[in-house]
């Protein structure tokens, strides 16, 4: 009995020594990737109401979503109720975008911090300062072959890093700038 558990206590060490390294290999590299947040995930960090063109506005929970990069930096973005106002705000002001990393779209770069965003009319993703004044305007493309389209959600793109933002079936692509 004690030379079966002596063979048996053995097996497990070297099962450790063997792929002791490999199992921990595999946890690093799961844990250093970018990845879009969960809606629970999100819930916990998104501010509930946030400040554009001097007033407040409640983020709509289930159309908020991020991303957590390697470093733990967060991009956050999230559809508004912009029901208070003016009309031309509305119609611009769609949704309120926080990044603590630059980001690229087509070729532009983002600084760092909070602003307004907005899938406008013939095909314009424009993403406005806390003022309401225009920063950055890229073309945004449909994809007809989205399956089932939602309000806002992101998606992984074509490269590495590289994410989707869609309103239904318009998107941007964009990217953590270098």
């Amino acid at each position: 009995m004690k030379k079966l558990f002596s063979i048996l206590g053995l097996s497990v060490l070297l099962g450790f020594v063997w792929f002791g390294p490999v199992l921990h290999a595999q946890a690093n590299t799961a844990a250093a990737t970018t990845t879009i947040l969960t809606p629970a995930d999100t819930a916990k960090i998104a501010p509930p109401t946030v400040f554009f063109r001097g007033q407040s506005a409640s983020l709509q929970a289930r159309n908020t979503f991020g991303i957590r990069y390697v470093d733990s930096a967060v991009v956050l973005m999230g559809l508004v109720d912009s029901s208070g106002y003016s009309t031309g705000i509305q119609q611009k002001y769609q949704g309120y975008f926080l990044t603590e990393v630059p980001l690229e779209f087509s070729g532009k770069r983002l600084a760092p911090g909070a602003y307004g965003f907005g899938f406008i009319g013939s095909n314009a993703f424009i993403i406005m300062d806390l003022g309401a004044h225009e920063l950055l305007r890229v073309q945004w493309t449909r994809d007809a072959a989205m399956p089932r389209p939602r309000p806002l959600q992101i998606v992984n793109g074509a490269h590495a890093d590289q994410f989707r933002l869609y309103e239904g079936r318009k998107f941007v692509s964009f990217q953590r700038a270098k």
